[in-house]
């Protein structure tokens, strides 16, 4: 009795290892393709992410040069306006008189204009 309890007992370990045995052939191919899909997804995901990060840089720089010029714009106009009001008082016995002025102070750098 106890030799055919022994016998059964270790035919079912040798199906249980057969069984195992063909799980891990049959498993592991099908753990390869799973890791291989989860590490594709992950780098597609990282692209992904990357092209944003490219995307929201490249809108904040142009932003960033659009604000620049408009400060030039209203420097520029400010410059002209500054210049329209000194143009506007500068009357001619001013431009005498600073020019006797420069004379006297011993400033004989001329400029023609």
């Amino acid at each position: 009795m106890e030799g055919k309890r022994d016998t059964k007992i270790a035919i079912g370990i040798i199906i249980i290892v057969i069984g195992l045995i063909t799980l891990i052939m049959w498993g592991l191919p099908q753990y390869r393709v799973y890791s291989r899909e989860l590490n594709g997804k992950a780098q597609l995901k990282e692209a992904e992410w990357n092209r944003q990060i490219a995307i929201q840089e490249a809108q904040a720089l142009k932003e960033s040069a659009k604000l620049k010029a408009e400060a030039e714009v209203i420097r520029a106009e400010g410059i002209s306006e500054a210049n329209r009001i000194i143009a506007g008082s500068l009357t001619d016995e001013y431009i005498r008189y600073k020019f006797v002025e420069g004379l006297n102070d011993g400033n004989t750098e001329v400029i023609y204009v």
